[in-house]
């Protein structure tokens, strides 16, 4: 596997490593000791599958607050997604900094999402599927999120939203309070 520090502490591109011959190819996309070896969360607890039928769904941007706070490991197995996360840390260099990832079924690239970050994803295909592995249990009372066009941010979707959920739309403007 091939981890790719990005300008976000703590967040990695992960890319596997393709062993190829003339059936096809074989990887990892899971390997504990190559993630403690670059000092990332190994326990995971949950694996979420989110579905959408339509290009340009956005879904986002969706965090969790303490003591709840979690790591995601977000894939896309069907179609392809621009996959986003914002630095919600007050004291990390990178506060409400962020950064957008194309993960689609080809590129089989992994993007793992620290705690205290923010993530959200735009659909760019019809019929679009993420898998994504997350260090904490879903808890509804801890579960939150940041406006996806909050200025405070400004984020660059590449499409216009074609759907998105009345919860995602409403979320409060950004305080780092």
């Amino acid at each position: 596997m091939h981890f790719t520090a990005t300008r976000i502490y703590g967040a990695y591109i992960i890319d596997i490593e393709r062993r190829e011959d003339h059936r096809g190819f074989f990887a990892r996309s899971w390997c504990q000791k190559e993630f403690e070896a670059h000092g990332l969360t190994t326990s995971f607890v949950q694996t979420n599958i989110g579905f959408s039928h339509t290009k340009g769904t956005l879904r986002g941007m969706h965090f969790q607050n303490s003591p709840y706070q979690e790591v995601k490991l977000a894939r896309c197995t069907m179609g392809r997604i621009v996959d986003i996360i914002v630095d919600l840390r007050p004291a990390s260099s990178t506060h409400r900094q962020w950064i957008s990832v194309e993960l689609t079924a080809d590129n089989r690239t992994m993007l793992y999402v620290p705690e205290g970050c923010a993530h959200g994803y735009q659909t760019l295909e019809d019929n679009t599927e993420v898998v994504y592995d997350t260090s904490q249990f879903y808890a509804p009372q801890h579960a939150t999120g940041v406006l996806y066009n909050d200025l405070a941010f400004g984020i660059e979707w590449p499409l216009p939203v074609a759907v998105i959920s009345e919860a995602d739309k409403n979320w409060l403007p950004y305080t780092s309070s």
